[in-house]
């Protein structure tokens, strides 16, 4: 053996630094409906990531003495006791980036719609700080739904928190969805997050989103009801996440939980099975604050922030319409108000099911169009006077002419509250539909022919008064002289349909 090969040897040898390599090993106590108890990692954090031996991922989500509680992320049933366990160092990361718009993925941001990888602009935690005070501005520009009753009545802004509420099966997924499509003529990009949601439940809304509105600027999450209880778990704040990344360029963005409910029942499962001391209905005592500090996230930033925007719906459900349950008066406190949906109401047919009495915004007036906020000065004291005057003449008797009037005025209100599903309409639209009511133009015709109306209303307007649409478009109001044209228009229009 040569000298020089000898030599060669000792420098390598020499250049390396030989001694004990300490490296943090854990392991899999037992597993079972999500969670996996670990121990043998005295210096994990809460929320860290962790993996598994096999590839699969969790994150701490209770610390005790002797091991740790991990939340499991993949496939449990890979997944067994003895297996090692290590800490990563750092806290659940999704991908962000307009290469997500268009795109339907899992909470961890892996696609599912068979379009191949997502092109990503890096990687956010999933837990983000809400904004300062200070960094915070008025919410005063209005998100259009596209939904007389709630445009009219409860409007909403950029930046708000609305909680839409009410039974199962009667319609809040279906004012969600309307406002996402409405935003098809807008600058919002949305975020749909199905929590729980069964599968045929999400084809749906992704087909009336894909048909009716604008995907390629809308984001899918998509945890349903098969999913692991972390992957349910993390969604909403998968969803903030992606929406953030808008919101902080100076753009403006509109997220969907659909639904806090059944991410609060995921909570409470989870809890009882890293066995975390229950409080009220079995939940633990953290859920009201995992609910507000995902909530907080949403809101209008000031000017030297960008001034983007980030507007929450979240849905809750209620039991026989109950309120005052543990989940819904939580979320009702947290928001800048709700719009309540009644089951009554959707058997009599009336849709969207609103129950004006009940739901409130408290942001309102402040970001509704000037236009708008005209034409429907006195709509709610109008509609509410005629709910009650109609609940007193079911008792008999003949009402004089003037309640007469206000019964046939408040039965054509309903009329034009009552629209379809995935049928937005335009501001113009609304104005004009509103303008026509007030004014008494709507009195003359039997209730059927109210909604042949509305169907002809965007082609009449158009073609008559096409100045006045043109000024709501740009700026929202309406002068005097081009309110009259389009009063003119809609009632030479009503007179065309007015049967002899």
């Amino acid at each position: 053996m040569s000298s020089q090969w000898l030599d060669g040897a000792r420098a390598a040898l020499g250049a390396v630094a030989l001694g004990p390599l300490a490296e943090q090993v854990g392991r899999v106590e037992e597993v079972g409906d999500g969670i996996a108890r670990v121990s043998g990692l005295p210096n994990i954090r809460l929320d860290e990531l962790v993996r598994f031996d096999k590839g699969q991922f969790g994150f701490v989500q209770m610390l005790e003495r002797d091991g740790v509680g991990c939340v499991l992320l993949d496939d449990v049933n890979a997944i067994e006791a003895g297996d090692v366990v290590r800490g990563t160092g750092d806290v659940v990361r999704v991908p962000v980036g307009p290469g997500l718009l268009g795109r339907v993925v899992d909470p961890l941001g892996r696609p599912l719609d068979g379009k191949g990888a997502i092109p990503e602009d890096g990687r956010q935690p999933i837990e983000r700080p809400a904004p300062a005070i200070i960094d915070r501005d008025l919410v005063t520009q209005p998100v259009q739904t596209g939904l007389v009753v709630i445009d009219t009545l409860f409007a909403l802004g950029r930046g708000q928190r609305e909680l839409i509420i009410g039974d199962r099966a009667i319609g809040k997924t279906t004012i969600a969805i309307d406002t996402i499509i409405s935003q098809k003529a807008s600058d919002i990009v949305c975020v749909y997050v199905a929590v729980g949601q069964k599968s045929s439940s999400v084809r749906r809304a992704i087909d009336a989103i894909q048909a009716n509105g604008a995907p390629e600027r809308c984001i899918i999450v998509v945890s349903g009801a098969a999913s692991s209880p972390g992957l349910q778990w993390i969604a909403p704040f998968t969803g903030f996440t992606m929406a953030e990344y808008f919101r902080d360029r100076g753009r403006h963005a509109l997220v969907v939980i659909d639904d806090l409910s059944k991410h609060a029942a995921t909570h409470r499962e989870i809890a009882l099975l890293t066995r975390q001391s229950p409080g009220r209905e079995a939940y633990p005592g953290d859920v009201f604050y995992v609910h507000a500090r995902l909530l907080e996230r949403a809101a209008k930033l000031s000017p030297e922030k960008g001034g983007g925007s980030l507007t929450a719906l979240p849905i809750a459900e209620t039991d026989a319409g109950n309120l005052s349950a543990y989940i819904p008066t939580n979320l009702i406190s947290i928001t800048d108000g709700q719009i309540v949906l009644d089951a009554k109401l959707f058997h009599e047919g009336l849709k969207p099911a609103v129950d004006v009495g009940t739901s409130v915004s408290r942001v309102g007036g402040k970001t509704q169009a000037r236009a708008l906020r005209d034409a429907a000065q006195t709509l709610r004291l109008d509609y509410a006077q005629f709910i009650e005057l109609e609940m007193f003449t079911r008792f008999g008797g003949m009402p004089d002419t003037r309640v007469r009037n206000q019964l046939t005025r408040g039965a054509r209100i309903r009329a034009i509250l009552d629209q379809p599903q995935h049928a937005p309409l335009r501001l113009a639209d609304e104005i004009a539909l509103v303008l026509s009511v007030q004014s008494g133009l709507l009195d003359a015709l039997p209730l059927p022919a109210v909604a042949a109306f509305r169907r002809g209303l965007r082609d009449a307007i158009d073609r008559g008064a096409p100045d006045a649409i043109r000024q709501i478009q740009e700026t929202g109001t309406l002068d005097a002289a081009a309110k009259q044209v389009l009063r003119d228009t809609l009632q030479g229009y009503a007179k065309m349909i007015t049967p002899p």
